[in-house]
Order: C-alpha cells, then sequence, then structure tokens
C-alpha cells in the first residue's frame, strides 16, 4: 500500500464466475498482508477442482487459503455450517493482524460471513413431508405453492431446485413468515470493503465458453469418473454442480459428451448472470472494470479504492 493507513477489517471480492476474482483476490491479500477465505460454495468440496476452477497451488502465490476442500461430496452444503466456519477464520485472522479477504461468487454465504444473518431451525416432521411431497408431485407443484406464499422467494428460486423450494416452505411453516423475511439485510458484523468485478455480458459470456472448453481439455470428465466413484451421485449439493451434473448425464448415458459441454457452457451463462443481480441488489459493493482492456489496471484501482475506504 502506498499509505500508512491500517487495512480493513474484512474485505471481500465478489461477482460472477469468470470475472478474475480469484487472482484479485490474492493480489490483495499478498498486498494487505492477508490470508484468502473461499466463498465459491462448490470449492469446498474435495476433488472438486476442475469444474470449480480451484486455483493450484502455484496461482495461490504463496497465500494461504482456507475453506477448501473441507466437505467430502456426499455431504450437503449448509450456509449456516459455512458461517460458523468463515467467522472462524476471519476472527482468527483479525486476532493475528491478519487482513481476511473472502473470495467467491456465492452470494448467500458471502452475507452469512459478514452481515447479520440467523439461520431458522428446522423441523424433522415438517422436512420429512415436503420432501415426501416433493418426491410425489415434483418441484414445479411446490414452487407454485411457494409463489402464492411469498412471491418474492418465488421469483428467487428456480422452479427446478427442489431442495431449496423445500426450505423454504419448510421455513414459512415453522417462522409463519415469508421465507424472504429471513433472508439478510445490509447488517455488516465486521467492517468490510466489498469490491466487485464488473464484466461486460458479451465478454463474459466469452470467457466462460472459453473457460468450460478448458476444464474438458484439463480432464473433467475423468474428475467426475472419478468422483462418481467416491459417492457424487448421492450428494444432494455436489452432484447439481455446473458441469458435474452436465457430465454426469453424459455418463449415464442420458445424453452425449458434447451435449454435456453446451449444456454447461449455456448454464453457467444463466448462472452468472443470477450471481450479478444478487450481488447488484447489495449497495456496498464497490464495481470495478474486470474487463480485458482494463486488467492490468484492475489490481491497482481495488487497492486504491481499499485505501480509500480506510482513510474516509
Amino acid at each position: 500500500m502506498t499509505s500508512s493507513a491500517p487495512a480493513p477489517r474484512v474485505i471481500t471480492v465478489v461477482g460472477p464466475t469468470a470475472a478474475g476474482k480469484s487472482d484479485l483476490g490474492v493480489f490483495l491479500a499478498q498486498r494487505l498482508d492477508g490470508e484468502v477465505i473461499n466463498a465459491d460454495s462448490m470449492q469446498l468440496y474435495r476433488g472438486m477442482d476442475i469444474g470449480t476452477a480451484k486455483l493450484t497451488l502455484p496461482e495461490r502465490g504463496d497465500v494461504p487459503h482456507h475453506l477448501l476442500d473441507i466437505w467430502d461430496v456426499t455431504e450437503t452444503a449448509s450456509v449456516a455450517e459455512y458461517q460458523r466456519l468463515a467467522r472462524g477464520e476471519i476472527d482468527r485472522l483479525l486476532a493475528a493482524g491478519r487482513t481476511p479477504v473472502l473470495v467467491g461468487g456465492s452470494g448467500l454465504y458471502v452475507k452469512g460471513a459478514i452481515d447479520a444473518l440467523e439461520f431458522p431451525g428446522t423441523d424433522p416432521e415438517v422436512r420429512a413431508r415436503l420432501e415426501e411431497e416433493l418426491t410425489e408431485r415434483g418441484p414445479g407443484a411446490l414452487h407454485a405453492r411457494l409463489a402464492a406464499a411469498d412471491p418474492e422467494a418465488g421469483r428467487a428460486i428456480l422452479p427446478s431446485n427442489g431442495r431449496r423450494i423445500v426450505r423454504a416452505l419448510e421455513v414459512i411453516e415453522i417462522t409463519g413468515r415469508p421465507f424472504t423475511a429471513n433472508l439478510p439485510g445490509n447488517d455488516a458484523v465486521y467492517d468490510t470493503v466489498q469490491i466487485g468485478v464488473d464484466v461486460a455480458r458479451p465478454e463474459l459470456d466469452e470467457r466462460i465458453a472459453l473457460r468450460v472448453d478448458r476444464m474438458w481439455e484439463a480432464g473433467l470428465v475423468d474428475e467426475v469418473r472419478d468422483l462418481e466413484a467416491r459417492g457424487l451421485r448421492d450428494g444432494l449439493t455436489a452432484s447439481r454442480a455446473l458441469g458435474y451434473q452436465q457430465v454426469l448425464a453424459a455418463l449415464a448415458g442420458e445424453c452425449t459428451e458434447e451435449e454435456a459441454r453446451a449444456e454447461t457452457i449455456r448454464a453457467t451463462k444463466r448462472f452468472a448472470r443470477r450471481q450479478d443481480s444478487w450481488f447488484r441488489r447489495d449497495p456496498r459493493v464497490h464495481w470495478l472494470s474486470g474487463a480485458a482492456e482494463d486488467r492490468g489496471e484492475l489490481p491497482r484501482r481495488a487497492l486504491a479504492l481499499v485505501e480509500r475506504a480506510v482513510t474516509a
């Protein structure tokens, strides 16, 4: 840094997939005496390396990275558990005088780490009844019920995402309030500077297509085949990850590998749009261009933004 001002307590680097968050996070951690905390829900899984674009050890630039490779692919993701782990890492780093740099595109995980967010409990009987209904009637029928009870949740949750639909209906039944009433506002629990990496849609779409092609060339199909032997199909969360879900379908003979690759590109582009919409709703995010022509200036601009936030 060019000034003697202290770093903020926590930095987040957010935005859509393929925008360039990971490299920027490493740079900021190097310059601010920090360490990276992963906020990509799928990079939490062991063995899911190629399809999640997990940085290799050389790419991490000797910066310690935390909350990577902590769950088996058979485990179901839990935002509440992630919150506990992430805050533990943040508090540990702050106590050591280090700067936590939270990097990832999983919006609810980022919010869970830095914002006041309490998770409603669960009721095994209600959950079992809703899951049975999901099996019998399919996600469409339950989504229609959710949309009637909580229109905002109905718009936010895809009609095909049975697991999230069940959870939303469970929370509504347990709390007697709309599911969205339990989602976090913008009440931070840490002093935080949030940086969003912005790439225009046409360029981002090109990056996504190129990234998926490179994943295939790097051996994504073999990675999925190996994880399948370790129980990937039984993982309620991991089996639905972009790329992994499509390759599993190809391995089951439901489509060709080329069809799986094309669908991965399409699905990732849709996902990137949802990520962008999520982070755009947070007025605290400072957006910086990650376009190709600005890539060389992005680290300097991000560092200047951090310095301005500290001295303001």
